[in-house]
This record gives structure tokens, C-alpha cells and sequence, in this order.
């Protein structure tokens, strides 16, 4: 690729199931040219979060469907190549919404410029990103944890799991992950603090639960939905709390599943349990970050927040990189460095 063009990868069809090169396309497109008011970004990194998959369908959700066609959307850790914009120069680097390419255009007032000094640029999109902050006011508005509370989250070693279960061990929890393999309960355990992790995947998951909350469960911060979510239904206090992020175990569904109608019976558990469940988008809590930033920064400062991230190189390896995080295989926060990190120490 020379500096005429531009690699994209466009949604050319809505998927059925799982998406993969079919529905995404990498292709080359002219190098956008920035207006008054805009720059001209090179992407660094490019986050990959569960949500997209969403987005490629046309059903009615809390954002808008990306249009066949359109590049794929998506956050960015872009590098300012050219500016028409007072205020950011050839450079700086910025948060950004550029979507899966190489270059693209932005309104400079759009942008957040990132301090290189301050943290990894990376964490943008991760621990200091979105992701983080989802983590944060689900837990802590939603869920409302109190010292010695028990909390269960899922998808415990991915970007939001991983940090949800650090800022419950800072407010006293007991805290117990769920995830799918065996490396990634190690992993939060020894690395993060959890108190326990199980694993779904195996014949006793259900035993295994029951023994890492013997007092039951408090506060469930959703992921993942399916078999995960049917057992700790099982296991949940009275006026447990259950902040709903995701639901990732049906994303790529074509139908429903098999069985009884369960809307009745859940439902009762619901008023008997005195249950809270709120789904949440993390937009809508705009205002908080402020108080998210001061936070984070300081536990991670203090060592009391870690996380891992798992980087694939190569725009063009971004479907199977996306395919994985929907099937469960990366570790940690999923990005795809697009480009060289100009910030990174050699």
C-alpha cells in the first residue's frame, strides 16, 4: 500500500451467524483528503469489541445498524497525519472513531488528544477506554456492591470481566469469575485477585459455582447470557442486583433455542427475589467520566487494576481476530495494530 490509498474493511453483507470475509471485505479506497475543521488520521489501533457484531444486523437496537457498504465502525487510536484543525498538529495522538481502516477523516472538535506520557496509548480503548468505563458504572451505579457481597461476573478474563472484578475486590467483594477455559481462571485468579473462577465448560461447572459462592450471589454483572446466566438465576439473594452489558453466547443465534417457554417461571423469580436487572449502555452514563478517569488512573497507579491484551498485527487479519473474540478465544482485551505505535519503547 503506497500514501494514494486506503485500506477499508466495508460491511458488503448483513451475516447469518457468524460473520466472516464474505460479509466483511478488505478493499482499497482513495486517500480521504481532510476539509476545514478536520484531520487526517492514520490508525494505530483498532478496538474489537463484542457490540460490532450488533451493528451488522438490521434489527432495532440502541444505535443505529452500520449502512452495507460503510466502512465497519469501530474505536480508534489514531496518529494526527495531516490537520486543518486549530488545536491538534501532525503527531498528536487521539482517540477516534475511525472504523476498521488505515486513514480517515475527522471533525477536530470529535477527537480526545491522548497523553503518551500517561499511559500506554492502547489503554484508550481498553482499560482507560471504553470498555473500563463500562466496567465501572455498570458495577458501580448498577450493581452498587457493599463490602462482603458476593460478586459473579462472566467473561471474567475479557476487557470488561477482568476489570469489573478488580474494582469489586476495591470495594470488598468476594469475587468469582466465569469464563471457558482453564488458563483464563488461572489467569484472574492469580493475576487479578478474584476469589474463584469457574469454568463453564465443564460437567460440574454447576458444583463448582455453588462451592465458590457458598452464600450465594449478590451482584451478577452480565456478559455472556446462555448456560452461564441460567445457573447463577439458580444461586441469587434476595435483592441481588444484575447490571446486563452483554449477551454474547447468543449473538450469532438464527433461531431460539430448544425447550420451554422460561419467560413465566424467570419472571416469578424476578418478584420473589426482589431482583434488579438494568441493561445498560455505557453512554448513557456520559457524565461519570470524569470520576472514571481520576479512578482508574490512580488504581492502576497503585497497582490495584492490571490488564492483559491480546494484539493481533494487520488490518487484513481483523475478521478472524473478530471471529475469535465472539468464540471466546482471546485473552483479554482484543485489538488490532493497524500501524506502528510511535510511542512505543523499542
Amino acid at each position: 500500500m503506497t500514501m494514494a490509498t486506503n485500506q477499508q474493511i466495508i460491511l458488503a453483507a448483513r451475516p447469518t451467524g457468524m460473520p466472516d470475509e464474505r460479509h466483511l471485505v478488505l478493499q482499497e479506497a482513495p486517500m480521504p483528503e481532510p476539509t476545514e475543521g478536520e484531520v487526517l488520521l492514520r490508525t494505530i489501533y483498532l478496538s474489537l469489541d463484542p457490540y460490532m457484531r450488533g451493528r451488522m444486523s438490521d434489527a432495532a437496537s440502541y444505535a443505529n445498524p452500520v449502512s452495507v457498504g460503510d466502512v465497519m465502525t469501530g474505536g480508534t487510536v489514531s496518529e494526527v497525519v495531516e490537520s486543518r484543525f486549530d488545536g491538534l498538529e501532525p503527531g498528536d495522538i487521539v482517540f477516534s472513531h475511525a472504523g476498521w481502516q488505515t486513514y480517515a477523516t475527522a471533525p477536530g472538535k470529535s477527537l480526545r488528544k491522548l497523553d503518551p506520557k500517561a499511559a500506554p496509548i492502547r489503554t484508550a480503548v481498553g482499560v482507560m477506554g471504553m470498555p473500563g468505563f463500562t466496567a465501572y458504572v455498570g458495577l458501580l451505579d448498577l450493581g452498587q456492591p457493599k463490602a462482603g457481597e458476593t460478586v459473579v461476573v462472566s467473561a471474567a478474563a475479557g476487557a470488561v470481566g477482568q476489570v469489573v472484578g478488580q474494582i469489586a475486590r476495591i470495594k470488598g467483594c468476594r469475587v468469582v469469575g466465569v469464563a471457558g477455559a482453564e488458563d483464563k481462571c488461572r489467569h484472574v485468579v492469580e493475576a487479578y485477585g478474584f476469589d474463584a473462577c469457574v469454568n463453564y465448560k465443564d460437567d460440574d461447572f454447576e458444583a463448582q459455582l455453588d462451592k465458590a459462592c457458598p452464600d450465594g450471589i449478590d451482584v451478577y454483572f452480565e456478559n455472556v447470557g446462555g448456560k452461564v446466566f441460567d445457573a447463577v438465576m439458580k444461586r441469587v439473594n434476595v435483592f441481588a442486583r444484575i447490571p446486563v452489558c452483554g449477551r454474547i453466547a447468543h449473538y450469532n443465534q438464527t433461531e431460539l433455542p430448544e425447550g420451554p417457554d422460561r419467560l413465566i417461571p424467570f419472571m416469578g423469580k424476578v418478584l420473589v427475589k426482589r431482583l434488579m436487572l438494568r441493561g445498560f449502555i455505557q453512554t448513557d452514563h456520559i457524565e461519570r467520566q470524569p470520576d472514571f478517569l481520576k479512578d482508574m488512573a490512580g488504581w492502576i497507579q497503585r497497582g490495584q487494576v492490571k490488564y492483559q491484551e491480546d494484539i493481533v498485527d494487520g488490518l487484513e487479519n481483523a475478521v478472524s481476530a473478530f471471529q475469535g473474540l465472539l468464540e471466546g478465544k482471546n485473552r483479554g482485551k482484543m485489538l488490532v495494530r493497524v500501524a506502528e505505535d510511535p510511542t512505543r519503547k523499542a
